[in-house]
């Protein structure tokens, strides 16, 4: 019979072992050669670090105006981003209902005075008792009182702004009927000045000093920088987040719109003993954390730090031991538990 034209590999092989003196542990192994890297130089330092975080910006005042009484908007003269003076009409009920009740409660403050008055003399004269003059007179304090009631519902029938500022919202349209207390406009109050709301968590919160200085950059504006300074500090922590909020003053920023996302930095004096390497060692940036890659035993392994700081070109970290063996240059190209071959010194 013929024998096959093909053999296993295996079958194939056994000449080539046997060639090389019939050891199969001789054949060596494919592996991916290791990448070279340099090390960075790990600092311990003391360095003051600045308090982060993101807020929005706007006035310090911003002020829901509405109507005590309802009725019929008439007028509604103001659209949102208008500015706005001190004492300026910006809203108006239909007046025709509030003056009639004005007029009523007239009439009847005037007959209560002529019924006084007419009673004073029967009393003088002995033809009416006191009790009915007391009677009158309780009836026309009551009238007087109901007089200043329409007064005061005509009062706030019209909406003037409270001071400078600009009209944030607005809520409804002309014709529409509105309830005593419905928020019509929102408006900002330019009196106590622009800031930036933001909330610290209560670690952040204790190092923050009213009259501190800070540094503010907006996301529209990422190659500028406005100085401000730390306004208020909250004395309590929000029941929802937890955080304290804090109001700080912006200079120079008044073109920027309500609402817009600003980050700020408070420049508190304190100081912390923290582990520096440079920023070029660091990976993954994802907010306060990133990744940097540690050397041991000629392998790369990826380790999760916390950003705590920039000082200069670098940076404060917490998560490696003072003696850990960062890679610098070609920490890019580098898998976990990669090889790796060490081409020059610390830097």
């Amino acid at each position: 019979m013929p024998l096959p034209m093909y053999r296993p590999l295996a079958v194939l092989l056994l000449p080539l072992v046997a060639a090389c003196g019939g050891d199969a542990a001789a054949v060596p192994e494919s592996s991916t050669p290791p990448v070279p890297v340099s090390l960075v130089q790990v600092q311990q330092d003391s360095v003051a670090v600045p308090v982060t975080a993101t807020g929005t910006y706007g006035s310090r005042d911003e002020v829901p105006l509405a109507f005590k009484i309802g009725g019929v908007l008439a007028r509604l003269v103001v659209d949102e981003g208008d500015n706005v003076t001190r004492g300026q009409l910006l809203a108006a009920l239909d007046l025709r209902e509030i003056d009639a009740m004005r007029r009523k409660a007239q009439v009847a403050v005037d007959k209560a005075t002529r019924d006084v008055t007419r009673l004073r003399s029967l009393v003088a004269d002995s033809v009416a008792t006191r009790a009915q003059l007391q009677d009158a007179e309780s009836a026309l304090s009551a009238a007087e009182a109901d007089l200043a009631t329409a007064d005061v519902n005509r009062e706030y029938a019209v909406i003037t702004a409270p001071g400078n500022g600009r009209v944030l919202r607005r809520r409804t349209q002309a014709g529409a009927l509105v309830g005593p207390g419905q928020e019509i406009l929102l408006m900002a109050n330019d009196t106590r000045g622009r800031i930036v709301r933001i909330g610290l968590p209560e670690r952040d919160a204790v190092r923050v000093r009213e009259g501190q200085s800070a540094t503010i950059t907006f996301d529209a504006l990422p190659d500028r920088s406005f100085p401000g300074r730390v306004m208020q500090r909250g004395v309590a922590t929000d029941p929802r987040t937890g955080a304290v909020m804090i109001e700080v003053s912006v200079s120079g920023a008044d073109a920027m719109p309500t609402g817009a996302v600003a980050r700020v930095q408070i420049n508190v004096p304190s100081s912390a003993s923290m582990l520096l390497v440079p920023v070029e060692a660091l990976l993954e940036a994802d907010g306060d954390s990133a990744t940097v890659f540690v050397e041991r035993d000629g392998r790369a392994y990826r380790q999760r730090v916390r950003v705590l700081s920039l000082a200069g070109a670098r940076v404060g970290v917490q998560g490696i031991a003072a003696d850990a063996r960062v890679i610098g240059n070609g920490a890019a190209y580098l898998t976990d538990s990669a090889a790796v071959r060490i081409v020059d010194g610390a830097q």
